[in-house]
């Protein structure tokens, strides 16, 4: 899930408002939504109002959007109850990693491998519903 392509400015900037509005569905405050995708309050607040937001997106950031909609897939593959879709990122968790944490607690650290290990716990939780 992690590459090196850069993104062109268009797809940063409809990739941020998508990964925006995935993260707003888990009920993340806008701070979290800052931690998570490494932008500032004013990028956050352009791309709510759909102001250019994407070309200055470095590869950092681009990876953390890709993460956000491949956790979003992953979760919409899992559940067919949408309140599951949105609300498995605030649900408390006893799985040995996020150790009673969210998953959305853990993206919020802000650290890049924190978003991506809780993207590959998400993934093995899809790849086992899907052999259930």
């Amino acid at each position: 899930m992690v590459s090196n392509e850069r993104l062109t400015s268009l797809q940063c900037t409809v990739g941020l408002r998508a990964a925006l509005r995935i993260i707003e569905g888990w009920k993340a405050t806008p701070s979290q939504a800052c931690r998570i995708l490494r932008i500032s309050l004013s990028t956050f607040r352009r791309a709510v109002r759909g102001s250019g937001c994407g070309a200055k997106l470095d590869l950092d950031q681009q990876q953390r959007i890709g993460l956000v909609i491949g956790i979003h897939g992953f979760l919409r593959a899992t559940f067919t109850n949408q309140e599951n879709v949105r609300g498995f990122p605030s649900f408390k968790n006893g799985n040995s990693f996020f150790d009673g944490r969210s998953p959305l607690e853990v993206m919020a650290q802000g650290d890049l491998i924190s978003l991506y290990e809780t993207y590959k716990r998400i993934e093995q939780i899809q790849a086992a519903s899907s052999w259930g």
